[in-house]
């Protein structure tokens, strides 16, 4: 039996996501986008939540494309509102729509969110050697740094917990402990 990170549980879903997902270096500036979005979504709520929500979310939000989700009107912010398959969060969403905005206006500067995002590890994983969950912080210094430019470059909901969740699943850094399989697999 293979061991993993204690917060997948025994859900099917969330250990799809663990085991193929979660902690994996990732630069697509779409998928960057989504997690984007879904992780400041969660905010409030569980994980496990949003992936169960996590199609619905990919449907109306046109596949997480920033150029459309930047373009989105009023009216189309209050379909999404109307949307059951959503958390019908208002601020939520509206924060999806101009960070998009503020995503573009980030990928107009530097190339790409990618190459933007990734400066804040010197485009390499931190590569962590957490033992126990409760040795796994919310927040870390470079986690506060990272929500602070985003704010600055106009972001919402990117308080630093919200930003050290973004920066695990997307694999700038390695938070898988170190008893758990996909800690070295990913290296």
């Amino acid at each position: 039996m293979r061991r993993r990170c204690h917060w997948a549980g025994d859900d099917p879903l969330c250990v799809a996501y663990h085991d193929s997902e979660w902690g994996v270096p990732l630069h697509d500036d779409t998928r960057l986008f989504e997690f984007l979005v879904l992780e400041g979504t969660q905010a409030g709520l569980s994980w496990r939540t949003i992936l169960r929500k996590r199609e619905n979310y990919r449907r109306a939000f046109d596949g997480f494309d920033p150029v459309k989700v930047a373009g989105y009107c009023p009216e189309k912010v209050s379909a999404l509102m109307a949307d059951a398959g959503l958390i019908r969060n208002r601020m939520k969403i509206e924060a999806a729509v101009g960070n998009a905005r503020a995503f573009r206006s980030v990928q107009d500067r530097f190339g790409s969110f990618d190459r933007y995002i990734w400066q804040f590890t010197g485009g390499r994983p931190v590569r962590n050697t957490w033992r126990r969950p409760a040795d796994v912080p919310a927040w870390t210094p470079l986690s506060t740094a990272v929500s602070r430019d985003l704010k600055i470059r106009g972001f919402k909901f990117v308080g630093p917990t919200i930003c050290y969740a973004f920066m695990q699943a997307v694999g700038m850094v390695n938070d898988h402990t170190v008893d758990c399989f996909r800690h070295y697999e990913i290296g």
